[in-house]
């Protein structure tokens, strides 16, 4: 259930990719300026269902979408990614009460809620814009890299994205710095 905000005046801020083996990290903020019905966390969402509403969304809010791709990541790491993207959104949205999804702000004094997006309508919102724009984005890069799945598993760890890599080797998509759980070694690591 969806509660209503309390102010009128709040930025939800959610993610998409943080763990994915591949691709952009993206994060979105979403200030709401009409009431949309239906929204929730994104992953509670058929993908129709996600691209109706982000349609809905983009014509009825102000909203800032920010991509870190995998050389990014690699290079930064994720928490200054996140940082980062949160200091923008301080101020980009800096008259409003920014509320980001999960329980950690990244010393950057935004509030966190855990599971957010699945009780504020705008870090539901924020859910819908960022994992559709990276869903987008990995089925465009699908038709340049068509023998790895990525429409369907849209660069996370799945047994096919892993078998994908063991078969045809690393595209320049994948993040070098993540390590595979289960073998605790780098992708890229030849021993």
């Amino acid at each position: 259930m969806i509660l209503q905000s309390k102010s009128l005046k709040i930025c939800g801020i959610d993610e998409a990719g943080r763990g994915a083996l591949a691709g952009d990290l993206v994060i979105a903020g979403c200030v709401l300026l009409k009431d949309i019905k239906g929204l929730n966390d994104s992953k509670k969402l058929s993908p129709k269902k996600r691209e109706e509403l982000f349609d809905k969304i983009i014509k009825n809010s102000k909203y800032l979408i920010i991509y870190f791709s995998n050389s990014q990541i690699d290079e930064l790491g994720l928490s200054k990614c996140l940082k980062s993207a949160l200091m923008c959104f301080k101020r980009y949205f800096k008259d409003y009460e920014l509320i980001f999804d999960g329980n950690t702000d990244y010393k950057t004094n935004i509030k966190t809620i855990i599971k957010a997006d699945s009780v504020i309508k705008e870090v539901s919102a924020a859910s819908i814009l960022a994992k559709v724009s990276r869903d987008k984005s990995m089925e465009l890069l699908d038709n340049v890299y068509p023998n790895y799945g990525y429409k369907k598993h849209k660069g996370y760890g799945t047994k096919a994205h892993l078998e994908a890599i063991q078969k045809y080797g690393p595209t320049p998509l994948l993040r070098k710095s993540f390590k595979i759980k289960r073998e605790e070694k780098s992708l890229f690591d030849t021993n």
